[in-house]
């Protein structure tokens, strides 16, 4: 593999992880919407 490829490889691998990281966080940091009932905010959320 040619050193350009493999650069362009790492830089596209790193954005793709930093934006699911960034986003990933913004999840975990958000709170439950001030408008839902107490037993509507708790987890968890399945079925």
């Amino acid at each position: 593999m040619q050193s350009t490829a493999l650069f362009m490889m790492l830089l596209a691998n790193i954005v793709v992880i930093a934006i699911t990281g960034y986003f990933f966080m913004r999840v975990l940091r958000s709170g439950p919407p001030d408008h839902a009932d107490e037993d509507d905010a708790n987890f968890p959320r399945g079925g």
